[in-house]
């Protein structure tokens, strides 16, 4: 399938490396027409509109938002954004949980190898920013090492997030979103349970590039049964675009639910 719309896509604003100016050179060199920005727990700062044009290529501005179910934290991924209050204001809290954990998590590692580490705090930092410091310190460690010795889920340096509740999250981003979507509903101990959670949203992520065989054929089920739309896109933290996504007739129908490009 030739990938016309990659609409999963992270930019510097959050823990991917490919900036708007990047983004249009990137996006034709993979062929892709439509890429939508989904920084986790930000809005794009230099996205003026849901849905805009740089230089030829159609930019949706977008949200992933983790979220707290009974059962784990799963993502929502929202579409031609709007900035709401109430969505701002939550992701305005998000981010000062944030740059906290991320200082924390800094502090722990720092005292446990006894070096310095050159972490920026600030609204997006994650996990990926202090492995990379890792990664370029002293340390006898790499980026993979950092998450595997220190800050993955049970490691002895991690801080969980505070994150808003599975309803507040749904309530937030359809106030804010013409499309909702879970995201990657394969990349959850519970899947099951993160499907069920998508029969009360618009979409789920159907395409997506999973390091190991999924089922398909139950996902295209419950999508067909609910009514869905299928998004998809390649979960960009670099510049490699397309990897995943949707062609040109699947984007139709998300395209008809979002407002028209300015620019």
């Amino acid at each position: 399938m030739d990938v016309v719309a990659d609409l999963h896509v992270h930019t510097p604003v959050s823990d991917g490396r490919l900036t708007l100016a990047e983004l249009p050179a990137a996006a034709r060199s993979a062929g892709v027409e439509v890429v939508a920005v989904t920084d986790h727990d930000r809005i794009h700062p230099g996205l003026d509109a849901p849905v805009t044009t740089r230089d030829g290529v159609t930019v949706v501005r977008g949200v992933e938002l983790q979220v707290e179910t009974p059962t784990e934290r799963v993502d929502l991924l929202g579409y031609g954004v709007e900035r709401t209050t109430a969505l701002q204001a939550e992701l305005d809290r998000i981010q000062t949980d944030r740059i906290e954990r991320a200082r924390r998590m800094t502090e722990r590692i720092e005292d446990r190898l006894d070096v310095s580490l050159d972490v920026t705090f600030e609204p997006g930092v994650g996990r990926p920013h202090v492995a990379r410091a890792v990664d370029e310190s002293e340390a006898d460690c790499d980026y993979a090492g950092a998450f595997e010795r220190f800050i993955g889920n049970d490691g002895p340096c991690y801080v969980s997030r505070d994150v808003p509740s599975v309803e507040r999250g749904v309530a937030l981003i359809s106030e804010a979103a013409p499309v909702v979507s879970l995201a990657h509903p394969f990349r959850y101990a519970d899947t099951e349970a993160a499907l069920d959670l998508a029969t009360s949203l618009d979409a789920v992520e159907r395409y997506y590039p999973y390091d190991r065989p999924v089922d398909t054929a139950r996902l295209d089920e419950v999508i067909e049964r609910h009514d869905l739309l299928a998004t998809g896109g390649s979960d960009a933290h670099d510049d490699r675009l397309g990897l995943a996504g949707l062609s040109a007739s699947a984007y139709a129908p998300i395209a008809s639910r979002l407002p028209d490009a300015q620019g």
